[in-house]
C-alpha cells in the first residue's frame, strides 16, 4: 500500500490504447512538474526492455521515458514471455522466475501478489503520482479469481479506476456499457470515470453516445479523444501492432523481416520503419522472401529452437540460401543470430526437450543455451569503425566459433557478434542498434542504399511524438478531474 496519488487506466479490451494514454499522461504530468511513476502489475508481451536489475515490458520502458526518469523492474513486477500457445516464462521483479502453463498460471498468480504489491510500495515511495496501467480488460470475469491485472489489484491497492473504450474498433457503447453490466458491486464500484479513445471524425457526432455512456453506467466522463496518427512512430507494444505499424513499400533499401511465431523484441525494427530510405517488408508464413530485398533480417525469438523449425517448415531457409547466393546480406538479431550458425544445443532442455539441432549454416558458429540469462543494457562500438551504439541484451546461451574472430562490434574492447568471411552475414545479441543515426546511416550506406538522407534523428523523433501525444490528451481528456480522482482516493 502507498499514500501516493495513484489512478488505474483499465480497458474494455486489449488494445484499446492504454499504454500510450498512460503514457502521454505522464509525459504532461511530469511537464507540470509532478514526480510521475508508470506501473503495471502483470504484462504480457515478448517485446521487453532490459533495464537495471532486469527486464520489464518494453511499454513501461517508454512510459518511464515520457516520465522523465529511468525504468525500473518495480515498474512491471510480473512479466509473462509466452513461449506456445499454453505457456509462459514468468519474469518477477526482472528476473526469471519460473516457467507455467496457462491453467497453472490462473491458479497459482495469486502467490505473485505480495511482488506486485512490495513494488507498487517501492514505487510510490518516491513520487507524487502513480499512473497505473491494466491488462486486457476486467470484463474477463471468467479470469477474476486471483486476478493481480485489473481490479484485483485495484480494490488490494484502493486505487480508483478511470475505464477506456476503443471507438474505432466500433461497439463501444457496448463495450463500456457491458462492462459496467458484467462486473460485480464491488469492482464496479472502483470504477470512477471513463475516456473513449481513437475517435476520427467530428466530436460533436458522438456527443449523445457520451451522454448515453454516462447515463447507463453513472461514470462521469474525461473526455473524448482523437485518433492520434502519430502514435506508430513510437515502440510498439505487441505484434499485432508490429503487423500494422511496421510494414513501408517505399524506401530505396528493401529489407525484408521473416515474422516467426515467437518474434521478440521486435522494437528493433522501429527505426527502419521510419527511416524515409527503407522498404520494410514483413513476410508472414506461407510467403516467401522476397527475391528483390538487399537485406534479410532474422529477428529475435523467445523460443529459438521452435522457431528454426518454423523457419524451415516456411520453405525460407531456401530462399535465404538462394538470397545469399544473389548477394543479397542478412542480420541475425539475439535468436536470428543463433539460428544463422550451424547448431544450437539445448542440452538442459530449457526451451523443450534436450536436444541439439543443425542451424542455417550461414555463419561459422556454434550455440549452447544455458540457464544463466543475459539482460543489461549496453553501450558498444562497430569493430571496424568505432561508430557508437547503445542497446540492450536479453538471451540465454553463449554463441562461439571461428566468425566471432569478425565481430560486428566490440563492448568495452570485447568482441561482439560475427560476421562471415565476405561480410554479407553478420549477427549480434545487441538489440536496439539502428536507434543510433550514425551507425544506421553507415550500414545502410553499405548495402548500396545511395538514398540515405540522414535526416531521420530516431530518439529526437521519440521524443517529440511524446510531447506531441502529451499535448493532444490534455486538449482532449479532463486531466485536472483525473488527478483529483487520483488525489481523493476511494
Amino acid at each position: 500500500m502507498t499514500d501516493t496519488p495513484t489512478i488505474m487506466i483499465q480497458g474494455t479490451g486489449s488494445n484499446v490504447g492504454k499504454s500510450l494514454l498512460v503514457a502521454g499522461l505522464c509525459r504532461h504530468f511530469a511537464r507540470q512538474g509532478l514526480k510521475v511513476r508508470p506501473f503495471k502489475p502483470q504484462n504480457m508481451s515478448n517485446n521487453a526492455a532490459a533495464v537495471q536489475g532486469g527486464e520489464i515490458g518494453r511499454a513501461q520502458a517508454l512510459q518511464a521515458r515520457a516520465a522523465g526518469v529511468p525504468a525500473t523492474v518495480h515498474m512491471n513486477p510480473v512479466l509473462l514471455k509466452p513461449e506456445s500457445e499454453r505457456g509462459a516464462q514468468i519474469i518477477v521483479q526482472g528476473r526469471r522466475f519460473g516457467q507455467l502453463e496457462a491453467r497453472d498460471y490462473t491458479r497459482k498468480r495469486e502467490r505473485l501478489l505480495p511482488f506486485v504489491m512490495e513494488s507498487f510500495a517501492i514505487l510510490g515511495g518516491d513520487a507524487d503520482l502513480v499512473i497505473v496501467e491494466g491488462a486486457g480488460s476486467p470484463a474477463e470475469i471468467n479470469l477474476r479469481a486471483g486476478d493481480i491485472a485489473n481490479m484485483g489489484f485495484a480494490r488490494e491497492a484502493r486505487v480508483p479506476v478511470v475505464i477506456a473504450g476503443d471507438i474505432d474498433r466500433g461497439g463501444v457503447i457496448a463495450s463500456l456499457v457491458g462492462t459496467h453490466a458484467v462486473l460485480d458491486d464491488a469492482d464496479r464500484a472502483m470504477i470512477r470515470a471513463f475516456l473513449v479513445n481513437k475517435f476520427r471524425g467530428d466530436p460533436a457526432l458522438f456527443d449523445a453516445g457520451m451522454a448515453e455512456i454516462a447515463t447507463r453506467t453513472g461514470w462521469r466522463s474525461l473526455g473524448l479523444v482523437p485518433w492520434f496518427p502519430e502514435a506508430s512512430k513510437l515502440p510498439a507494444e505487441d505484434a499485432l501492432d508490429l503487423r500494422r505499424d511496421a510494414a513501408k513499400t517505399s524506401g530505396a533499401i528493401r529489407i525484408a523481416v521473416p515474422v516467426l511465431p515467437r518474434i521478440a523484441n521486435f522494437d528493433d525494427l522501429d527505426p527502419l520503419r521510419l527511416e524515409p530510405s527503407v522498404a520494410l517488408t514483413l513476410v508472414e508464413a506461407g510467403e516467401p522472401l522476397p527475391g528483390d530485398a538487399d537485406l534479410v533480417i532474422l529477428p529475435g525469438s523467445k523460443t529459438t529452437i521452435a522457431d528454426l523449425a518454423a523457419f524451415r517448415a516456411n520453405g525460407w531457409d531456401i530462399d535465404l540460401t538462394a538470397h545469399v547466393r544473389r548477394g543479397g546480406h542478412v542480420l541475425g538479431l539475439c535468436g536470428g543470430y543463433q539460428m544463422l550458425g550451424r547448431t544450437i544445443a539445448d542440452p538442459d532442455g530449457i526451451e523443450g526437450p534436450a536436444t541439439t539441432v543443425p542451424g542455417l549454416g550461414l555463419l561459422a558458429v556454434d550455440t549452447v543455451l544455458t540457464g544463466d540469462k543475459a539482460v543489461r543494457p549496453v553501450t558498444a562500438e562497430t569493430a571496424d569503425g568505432g561508430l557508437a551504439v547503445s542497446g540492450y541484451e536479453i538471451h540465454l546461451g553463449e554463441t562461439r566459433g571461428g566468425d566471432t574472430a569478425r565481430p560486428l562490434f566490440r563492448r568495452s574492447g570485447t568482441p561482439e557478434g560475427a560476421c562471415s568471411a565476405d561480410g554479407r552475414v553478420a549477427g549480434t545479441y545487441l538489440h536496439g542498434i539502428f536507434g543510433a543515426d550514425a551507425f544506421r546511416r553507415d550500414y545502410l550506406g553499405r548495402l548500396g542504399g545511395t538514398g540515405v538522407d540522414g535526416d531521420l534523428a530516431y530518439e529526437a523523433t521519440v521524443e517529440a511524438t511524446l510531447d506531441r501525444l502529451a499535448d493532444h490528451l490534455a486538449a482532449h481528456i479532463d486531466t485536472d478531474g483525473l488527478l483529483a480522482l487520483a488525489r481523493t482516493g476511494l
